[in-house]
């Protein structure tokens, strides 16, 4: 298919729109306006009729009033009582019926018939002009016959068409002015736009559409600026991803080379210190492999590939075995996690994915409780939901911060640091389990901690 310019394209419908309205305005005008003026004329001298219906019959012996509808109509009226004719005005222009046979043979055919009104054409040769008769029937012996040229018709019609010529150009010209301006008034702000949409697809995210005064494309722009700021955020994270990915990888990577040659070249034979630089090798090759199983699992989130094995869950007893997790934390670091509730709480929900969510959880507010090391988990029952609560006491996130926390290796301070445990990852594979399962989630913050939860609706 051939590609046109938007500009040109609507000029050139514009153009052809007007020429329509042009070819109609004068299809009708001039096609049909002689069978129009035809008709309504008819309908015009049929009120005449009743008109002179009511003169005859309220004086018939007085045809002043006669001579007055035929004047001012221009008509010519004739009476006929038993092929007598009673009365005929004066009016010679439309009068000229009388002598012309053709005309004498219809008015005879119509009386001796029994149709009570009649219509027809006829042609005045003598004034060369067309005429048009109508004929009713005011009782089986009293006929009425109106007659009216046509001739001013055929002079309206030249008028008309002389006319139509000027106006047509006339309007030509102004349809191509305003096909000219609106062409631009509406493809000036697409243009913008796609040139725009090229720095864009660039990577030049800092673009602005402006918006117009037209709904559809003031829309447009609103819809491609949100796109923009979207792509940036999306461009932002991804470069943020890397570095953090990157410094994840290299970290456990360089440490791993480090005590590996250390083994080989200097510790080999003590076993103390080969020992110590082994335990090293195996945590940094553990922190890598959850770094890599994290990444599996949110790209199987993400690509909905991930499917769920909904089974019932005692969501206390899976908690307890969670927490058990951590006891090392406690004898070693000092880590408290309160747990208080011994209610059985039977849920359905995929086992492992639920126990992943929880671990972490449990991970990020171990990383940013307070200092006395505190982390609370709360199950609360409502009517129509199960709400899982995990509290921590740190110093709250500020509220620009909230709609964030979500996004992969987002940190609140923008800057990238170690913690204590997991990878970065956590609340973007928590938020993306959740809403496989379909839970509501959320948090809460303030000065003295953070509240992440989720609610398991009842069965």
């Amino acid at each position: 298919m051939k590609k046109h310019k938007f500009r040109a394209y609507l000029f050139f419908v514009l153009i052809i729109f007007s020429l329509i309205i042009l070819f109609i305005f004068w299809f009708l005008q001039i096609l049909f306006l002689n069978s129009y003026y035809r008709y309504f004329k008819k309908g015009d001298m049929q009120a005449m009729s009743r008109e002179v219906i009511r003169a005859y019959t309220n004086n018939q012996n007085d045809y002043a009033s006669l001579n007055m509808i035929s004047y001012k109509n221009n008509v010519c009226i004739e009476i006929i009582n038993e092929d007598n004719i009673i009365y005929s005005s004066s009016n010679s222009n439309s009068c000229m019926l009388l002598d012309n046979s053709l005309v004498k043979k219809a008015k005879k055919k119509f009386v001796s018939g029994n149709n009570k009104t009649t219509s027809f054409t006829a042609y005045n040769y003598r004034f060369n002009d067309e005429l048009l008769v109508y004929g009713e029937k005011l009782n089986d012996k009293t006929i009425i016959f109106i007659s009216t040229p046509l001739k001013i018709m055929g002079s309206i019609l030249t008028v008309i068409k002389n006319e139509f010529i000027y106006a047509a150009v006339v309007v030509l010209v102004i349809s191509l002015f305003l096909s000219f301006i609106l062409a631009n008034v509406f493809s000036n702000p697409i243009t913008k736009m796609t040139e725009e949409s090229k720095k864009m697809a660039k990577g030049n995210y800092d673009v602005k559409f402006k918006e117009s005064s037209i709904e559809e494309i003031n829309e447009l722009a609103k819809t491609l600026n949100n796109t923009s700021v979207e792509l940036a955020k999306t461009e932002s994270l991804r470069r943020e991803l890397l570095a953090n990915v990157s410094h994840d990888l290299k970290t456990p990577l360089t440490l791993i080379k480090a005590n590996a040659e250390m083994v080989k070249d200097l510790t080999y034979s003590n076993e103390e210190k080969r020992n110590s630089n082994l335990d090293v090798i195996i945590k940094e090759t553990d922190r890598l492999n959850l770094l890599v199983e994290d990444i599996l699992d949110l790209s199987k989130v993400q690509s909905d590939t991930m499917k769920l094995e909904i089974t019932r869950v005692n969501l206390n007893d899976l908690v307890k075995a969670i927490i058990k997790r951590y006891e090392v934390l406690k004898d070693r670091d000092g880590y408290e996690i309160q747990f208080k509730n011994n209610k059985k709480h039977i849920i359905k929900a995929d086992k492992k994915r639920l126990e992943q969510v929880i671990y972490n959880l449990i991970n990020n507010a171990i990383n940013y409780t307070g200092s006395d090391k505190i982390i609370k988990i709360n199950i609360k029952e409502y009517d129509k939901f199960i709400r899982f609560e995990v509290v921590d006491t740190g110093d709250g996130i500020a509220t620009e911060d909230l709609k964030y926390i979500w996004d992969k290796y987002y940190k609140v301070d923008k800057k990238y640091k170690r913690v204590t445990y997991g990878t970065g990852l956590g609340l973007s594979i928590v938020k993306n389990i959740l809403e496989l399962h379909h839970f509501n989630y959320g948090v809460k913050t303030s000065k003295k901690g953070t509240n992440f939860y989720f609610d398991i609706p009842k069965e």
